[in-house]
């Protein structure tokens, strides 16, 4: 029987300062969230998408502050190939991946195992997580 349990949307934390830049990527309010529903997880931040089985999620760690530098916008982490989606410097989420990836680029390459996301409330996107799908 399919699931009908609706999909669970978490807005980004757009900073003032950042909002006019990231714009510019076609990253706004209504074009960047994340959502989950029981099977699945997708971010969607501007044109970049991250989509994944909700069960592929092995770990979520809470996070911040960040450097403005190292978390706003679209970055790949060089320390361990994971992608941050960022809009705020205040808090985020980053949630490990038990298989990698794709998120930056179209195709299949490179394949990320982790993903941060400065969603607006990250405890809830933690918890939301952790519950039962």
């Amino acid at each position: 029987m399919p699931h009908t349990e609706p999909v669970r949307r978490f807005a980004f934390r757009f900073d003032p300062a950042f909002r006019l830049p990231l714009a510019m990527l076609g990253v706004r309010p209504e074009t960047a969230r994340v959502e989950l529903d029981p099977e699945e997880l997708t971010v969607r931040f501007g044109p970049w998408r991250l989509r994944t089985a909700r069960d592929n999620v092995r770990g979520v760690e809470l996070g911040g502050p960040y450097r403005w530098w190292r978390a706003v916008g679209p970055h790949l982490s060089l320390a361990d190939g994971g992608v941050t989606f960022g809009t705020s410097v205040a808090a985020g989420v980053c949630l490990r991946l038990a298989a990698p990836v794709p998120a930056l680029a179209p195709g299949p390459w490179p394949r990320h195992p982790a993903v941060t996301v400065t969603v607006t409330d990250p405890e809830a996107l933690r918890d939301a997580l952790a519950g039962p799908p």
